[in-house]
């Protein structure tokens, strides 16, 4: 097989840069970095540049940033580089056949999860949603379907019961680089055999939206923990309190509801007081979520005691 010489490299948010970093230091510096272009960021919607692009350009090397991949300006530089290998990573567009067809080793993509569980744009989040135990990191050679390609290399890593998406992201970063780095030197061996990926155990990750993280009361207080975990940090978990809202910065769940004689486990979303310096907020079967802190818009976050006393918060109010 020829040698993954020339490198151009994909990628566009922070989970990328480990990759690029863990190729140049390896003495496989990609002769150009493409990245999305910069888009309006933050409170402030000021323009900023997406993290690869940032740190390519600290480093001196070239970047492109096409609006889209698919324009012929775009395929034409390509192809003037004489590339021999692309290496993917998170970087946000659909590539047309004549991308895939371009570098003769074709197209490296690394995605964070053991597909083909949980193909699509944000596999770490839902693996965690899910409450999944382990999940992982794999190299694949790109296709025209979404993340079907066949596997190249695996590897595994087990989920911490409270471990965020972005602690979890940062670790799978890790992993993910030295993934690449061993993917493209068995491929300079030629002692790397693709295997297809079995369709009918395919599950999806859909993109997030803001709405993704709206709290959701009637789930169990433990399903409800795995979702704040995944939206964390983005979109994070929002929920409505007097008809404002408030960001559920952290909670965990706490156990089952009291119940008096005769009576029923109260509806979900009811505030039930204050437990072990938390809001305890009932939720579906029973099961009781104690949130930790929180915070009002515009404002500064706050612990659950200090928030119930500031807007003197009272059992049987309820969140939506």
């Amino acid at each position: 097989m020829a040698t993954p010489g020339r490198i151009v490299f994909f990628g566009t948010p922070e989970f990328a840069v480990p990759t690029l970093a863990a190729l140049v230091a390896a003495g496989r510096a990609p002769a150009c970095v493409v990245a999305q272009p910069a888009r309006p960021a933050g409170r402030g919607r000021g323009v900023e540049e997406p993290p690869v692009a940032r740190w390519a350009a600290e480093r001196g090397f070239p970047i492109l940033q096409p609006e889209r991949v698919r324009e012929p300006a775009f395929l034409a530089a390509l192809g003037e580089l004489a590339l021999d290998v692309v290496v993917v990573v998170a970087f946000g567009q659909i590539f047309p056949p004549g991308l895939l067809a371009l570098p003769p080793l074709g197209c490296v993509n690394l995605h964070a999860s053991l597909l083909p569980r949980y193909r699509g744009a944000a596999p770490i989040q839902a693996a965690i949603a899910a409450g999944e135990a382990k999940t992982g990191v794999t190299t694949m050679r790109m296709e025209q379907g979404l993340d079907s390609g066949p596997i190249l290399l695996q590897d595994e890593v087990t989920i911490g019961p409270r471990e965020t998406a972005g602690e979890l992201g940062a670790r799978l970063a890790r992993l993910g680089a030295r993934l690449t780095v061993e993917t493209l030197a068995r491929l300079e061996r030629g002692d790397l055999a693709p295997r297809p990926q079995d369709g009918g155990l395919a599950t999806y990750a859909p993109r997030l939206s803001r709405a993704s993280g709206e709290a959701d009361w009637s789930l169990s207080a433990l399903a409800l923990f795995d979702r704040l975990r995944a939206y964390t940090p983005w979109p994070g978990m929002t929920a409505s309190l007097r008809g404002r809202p408030v960001k559920v910065l952290w909670g965990e769940p706490l156990g089952e509801a009291p119940r008096g004689a005769g009576e029923t486990a109260a509806p979900p979303g009811t505030v039930l007081g204050l437990r072990e310096a938390r809001i305890a907020v009932a939720c579906g079967g029973g099961t009781v979520f104690g949130v930790e802190r929180l915070q009002r818009a515009g404002k500064p976050p706050r612990a659950a005691a200090d928030f119930a006393n500031g807007e003197r918060l009272a059992a049987g109010e309820r969140f939506g």
